[in-house]
């Protein structure tokens, strides 16, 4: 059974920016045919499912920027968007401390369905806004994470992360102590080694665009509030590294 569901989105259509804004694990919505994985409600609610918080700051950081904004309709149980079919963990057996009974022994059927349902369409959505967009766009990825990782508490406030391409990367950490006190730093609490830059190889770096991915620490957007004010902060990093790289240009130019 393969029941209908919105495996991505696209909000703002008509948005000017030449930021493009992505979550990939905007939701943790599990399609009836999976049957919830086979997983407890509480599971389904927790980090493990999806990025919690990361989409309403996505949204607020689109408003604030009038950028289009992809967003991922799915748990990232069912598939992970940010990963390639090839990869071992797009469709997780295990996640942090929890098995993922829905995710067991898969026929190569069964895996290419959550492919061709989730991956697919999300990935398709991408290049499409890519190549209708009138100037370069800007790919600026946004998630969240657990502040305590298999018992071990995290320092890191909020991470700044990169591939091979580490121009807005290095242009947002310049400017990052001006605009706030918390901890950011550079491809943490994950980097390029975890395999969690997918979305920047495929459609920044293979597109010679600028990108970024941006990962908050989840228990620092809990509420409106802080949302707000996180992605204030954000869409002004973005911004001043995007007018500080659009300098550098002109000069080299001149």
């Amino acid at each position: 059974m393969n029941s209908e569901f919105e495996a991505v989105r696209l909000e703002n259509p008509d948005g000017t920016s030449p930021v493009l804004l992505i979550c990939e694990h905007a939701s943790n919505f599990f399609p009836v045919q999976f049957d919830g994985l086979g997983l407890k409600p509480e599971v389904q609610q927790s980090h493990v499912a999806w990025d919690p918080g990361a989409y309403e700051v996505m949204r607020r950081m689109g408003e604030q920027l009038n950028a289009k904004m992809i967003v991922g309709g799915v748990s990232r149980l069912v598939y992970d968007c940010n990963r390639p079919p090839e990869a071992k963990d797009a469709v997780p057996v295990r996640s942090e401390v929890f098995d993922v009974p829905g995710n067991q022994n898969l026929s190569v059927d069964q895996y290419m369905e959550r492919v061709e349902l989730c991956y697919t369409p999300f990935h398709k959505q991408v290049a499409q806004a890519i190549s209708w967009s009138k100037v370069p766009p800007v790919i600026v990825t946004i998630h969240s994470f657990t502040p305590v990782y298999f018992g071990t508490h995290r320092e890191t406030e909020v991470g700044i992360l990169h591939d091979e391409d580490t121009r807005l990367a290095d242009a947002m950490l310049a400017v990052a102590g001006e605009l706030s006190d918390l901890k950011i730093e550079r491809n943490e609490p994950y980097g390029p080694e975890d395999g969690v830059t997918y979305t920047l190889k495929r459609h920044g770096l293979e597109n010679n665009l600028l990108n970024v991915m941006i990962e908050v620490r989840n228990d620092l957007i809990k509420t409106d509030a802080q949302q707000a004010e996180m992605a204030r902060l954000l869409a002004e990093m973005v911004q001043r590294a995007l007018a500080q790289l659009d300098e550098a240009s002109k000069g080299e130019a001149s």
